[in-house]
């Protein structure tokens, strides 16, 4: 019998979880454990870091929604405690979208289909499509606020690049209204707002559909036949740096500390990540 509840709703996060130790998939989403141990140290930057993070896809948000940059920025200058990676990533952003043509398009999507006997979920920061004479584009846009590049084979190698366009595909029409979204159709477009002119464009086929859809109900299969002594610890202790649940499983105690050059996952890929705009930038909305 599967440990997994019923309805449960699978996520890029949580098949990541699940693939970097299936011992935090299981503390995290079967027994929803919370476990306060420090992510890492100094504690503060990271969480300034989280919230500018936080605070910029929300301005993004704003801004694509019809909200004029120029008000977004007198309400980002008013606020006292807005840092200034914030202002950096807002002006670098500013800058990339007069140069990138978006038609038609979804701010803030969550798409959801039925998927192996539960429910995908994804959230999309943007996902912008262009009708031609016979042809469809559809693009997914990815800020990332990290401060390293990943290299493409990381990327590719992601959960979220496999989940995000698969879905797409799955249920892109209920946005998109055309009868369905071919993968061929499909690319995803990672931004850095750290480093702007540093663009990663994936494109998704047939065959990478194909793929996915036996790799992802693959891990759902292994996931469902699991027993509770069969979650394992990861092998690669490298995973634990940050890891909050870290010290209960005798994988230390001291947090983390920050390398400058590592990459980190944003927060907004963190499904129990919630930010309070105003109480980042002190801005009125």
């Amino acid at each position: 019998m599967s440990l997994l509840p019923p309805g449960f709703q699978f996520s890029q996060r949580s098949l990541q979880d699940y693939v970097d130790c299936q011992r935090r998939f299981q503390l995290r989403y079967l027994e929803q454990l919370a476990w306060p141990a420090i992510e890492t140290e100094p504690l503060s930057e990271h969480e300034g870091r989280m919230q500018a993070g936080a605070a910029f896809h929300q301005l993004v948000q704003r801004y694509l929604v019809g909200i004029p940059a120029e008000r977004l920025s007198a309400m980002l200058e008013s606020g006292s405690s807005t840092s200034s990676d914030l202002w950096r990533w807002w002006e670098n952003f500013l800058k990339f979208s007069k140069i990138v043509p978006i038609e038609e398009q979804l701010v803030e999507a969550t798409l959801s289909a039925p998927f192996h006997g539960y429910r995908l979920l994804a959230k999309y920061d943007l996902i912008s499509w262009d009708w031609q004479p016979g042809s469809l584009t559809v693009k997914i846009y990815d800020w990332k606020t990290s401060l390293v590049i990943p290299p493409r084979e990381w990327l590719e190698g992601r959960l979220q690049t496999r989940v995000y366009p698969f879905l797409l595909v799955q249920a892109g029409n209920n946005i998109i209204g055309t009868e369905q979204v071919k993968p061929e159709q499909i690319e995803m477009v990672y931004w850095f707002a750290e480093h702007p002119r540093e663009v990663q464009k994936i494109t998704y086929s047939a065959d990478q559909f194909r793929a996915d859809q036996e790799y992802l109900h693959g891990l759902v299969n292994e996931i469902e036949s699991l027993t509770e002594a069969d979650f394992h610890l990861t092998a690669d202790e490298s995973k634990c740096k940050y890891c909050t649940y870290r010290s209960l499983c005798d994988r230390g105690i001291a947090a983390g500390v920050i390398d400058p050059g590592e990459i980190f996952d944003d927060p907004q890929e963190s499904e129990d990540f919630e930010l309070d705009f105003d109480q980042v930038a002190e801005i009125e909305f």
